[in-house]
């Protein structure tokens, strides 16, 4: 028992020892004084001087003035010497040093100067760069308080950022300038009021500007979308490029090429527009025209190039099925229940009566925008689908490479909710041969109620029969001969195929009424792919163009 207590004295007294300690190394944070200052030096300066202070209790100062103006404190050395920076704020007068105790204050006064800057010609340059740093050598340089650069016959300076100041020198960053011509002057406190040396005999520059020149002056009427090239000298110097009032995206910028792309604008009308083309550079003081006549081209219909879509095989990479003509995205798997097709998936199987009939109401199927898909079927075709025509197809799709992860939420019977219905055009038969030969040179330029008018009655569009038009053509439909079940292939399917979509009423009483929007699908590439050796051609990727019409058909307009 005696032994414990020995212990627990012991370890009292460690601990107060501890506990001493701690409390005397705090106390070097807690003034014990007011400021004491024994001498200063120097006793005159102008601003920007420093002042070097003698004294007792100054590690604990926390501020500064001269004559009743505010100091900057540079460093505190010790507890007996710190150093001030004279500010424009200062005046003649005493120095007091201010801590949590009180204030410390000098006996004698400074004496504030107020030197006018002086700026030494030898080995000043003749030429400068904007935005390069530009050193300025003479005495009382530490008292300016802006550098500005005017250019030759303005009244106007830009101040210069300042790098660094001391006596003798000053660096600056060299503004924007209006001219390749400018004077430097300098302001300063001149005891009474801030004030700038004379431009007589201000020193004279040469100011290499580096002005955009742009030496491309024709441009073709260009659409939407597409790259236009200039071409000239310091164009990394350009920060915008503007058509009208809207900025574009620049792809490409080097000192002699800039690439940007023609924004779109819901200005924009069909057909010919035309705007200012512009270039901005120096921060946006500077706006030059390049042409009052550019002519940008909106087409009459969307096109979009160079799509691609995978089958519902479930590979790593491959998850992209969905592809929206409204749109001309091509959508993830895993987006399908809440980006393309959120009303299918609120319904199911209920969001159509019957194949190709939607059951939901009106501003529910307006929501969705038009999609396709496609599929490869057991029996070792690959179709086209439209959503509304099958409510077991949907469910093998996959968000992942996992078994189990069905887009639909489960094998589960779900219609999706656009109905859409195409139409292989024959390359055999004459009646087709113009607008497959348009789809196949680029030169389809409308879809409208004159170029595709539509006989309600005689079933026909552009005087095609459309009475065979299905909701889910196979290969052996629009690529007849070319692919061999169970046999994979890469092949040129050059297939060109009328697209219809249908309003909420869908496709099932007559397959030319209904119709909301008329494209043209041309299949270029199918890489015929097998999944998981069977004859489904699940994983086959399909790359296509798609022309679609922008307006809402309107059958009042047909002729």
């Amino acid at each position: 028992m005696k032994q414990y207590r020995k212990w627990s004295l012991a370890s009292l007294f460690v601990c107060l020892f501890f506990l001493c300690g701690c409390d005397s190394t705090s106390m070097k944070d807690v003034a014990v004084s007011s400021s004491e200052i024994l001498s200063f030096s120097p006793e005159s300066g102008s601003i920007g001087s420093e002042i070097v202070v003698t004294g007792e209790y100054l590690d604990d100062v926390v501020s500064a003035t001269i004559g009743g103006g505010k100091a900057v404190i540079l460093q505190k050395v010790s507890n007996r010497r710190l150093s001030l920076k004279v500010t424009n704020q200062a005046r003649s007068g005493k120095i007091v040093l201010v801590n949590s105790i009180g204030e410390g204050v000098s006996e004698g006064d400074f004496i504030l100067e107020y030197p006018a800057p002086v700026v030494s010609q030898a080995g000043m340059p003749s030429e400068v760069e904007m935005g390069n740093n530009l050193l300025l050598s003479g005495s009382s340089m530490n008292v300016v308080s802006a550098v500005l650069f005017t250019a030759e016959g303005g009244t106007e300076g830009n101040e210069a950022e300042i790098i660094s100041q001391s006596e003798n020198e000053i660096v600056v960053k060299v503004p924007y300038v209006e001219s390749d011509k400018a004077i430097v002057t300098f302001k300063y406190f001149n005891g009474t009021k801030e004030v700038e040396t004379s431009s007589s005999s201000a020193p004279k520059f040469t100011v290499k500007r580096y002005q955009p020149e742009v030496t491309t002056t024709v441009f073709e009427p260009i659409n939407v979308g597409d790259m236009v090239v200039l071409e000239g000298a310091y164009l990394n110097k350009i920060d915008k490029v503007l058509l009208g009032d809207i900025e574009c995206t620049i792809t490409l910028q080097t000192e002699t090429e800039l690439k940007f792309v023609v924004p779109s604008s819901e200005n924009y009308v069909d057909g010919d527009n035309t705007v200012v083309l512009k270039i901005s550079y120096f921060d946006g003081r500077e706006v030059h025209t390049l042409t009052d006549v550019f002519v940008v081209k909106v087409p009459f219909i969307y096109f979009w190039e160079n799509r691609k879509v995978y089958g519902q095989g479930r590979i790593e990479g491959q998850l992209s099925s969905f592809f929206s003509p409204e749109t001309g995205l091509v959508y993830a798997n895993s987006d399908w229940s809440t980006v393309v097709d959120p009303v299918s998936m609120k319904y199911k199987a209920a969001t159509c009566s019957a194949n190709n009939k939607p059951a939901v109401s009106e501003s529910e199927y307006n929501s969705v925008n038009p999609y396709f898909f496609f599929s490869g079927a057991s029996a070792g075709q690959l179709q086209i689908n439209s959503p509304a025509n099958s409510k077991t197809q949907l469910r093998n799709f996959y968000s992942t490479t996992n078994s189990s992860s069905q887009v639909t939420g489960g094998k589960i019977d779900c219609y999706g909710t656009p109905a859409l219905t195409f139409l292989w055009l024959d390359p055999s038969k004459s009646g087709y041969k113009t607008l497959i030969d348009e789809v196949k040179n680029g030169t389809l330029s409308k879809i409208d109620e004159t170029t595709f008018p539509i006989d309600v009655e005689a079933k026909t569009c552009r005087g095609f029969s459309i009475a065979s038009a299905k909701a889910s053509p196979n290969t052996d439909v629009w690529a007849p001969d070319i692919f061999k079940v169970g046999e994979e292939k890469v092949a040129n399917v050059d297939a060109v195929l009328l697209v219809f979509y249908y309003n909420v009423k869908g496709s099932v009483d007559n397959v030319a009424d209904n119709i909301k929007r008329i494209g043209v699908l041309h299949i270029k590439t199918v890489d015929f792919k097998l999944y998981n050796n069977t004859n489904a051609p699940s994983s086959s990727s399909i790359e296509f163009d798609m022309y679609w019409q922008k307006q809402d058909y309107d059958y009042s307009k047909v002729q």
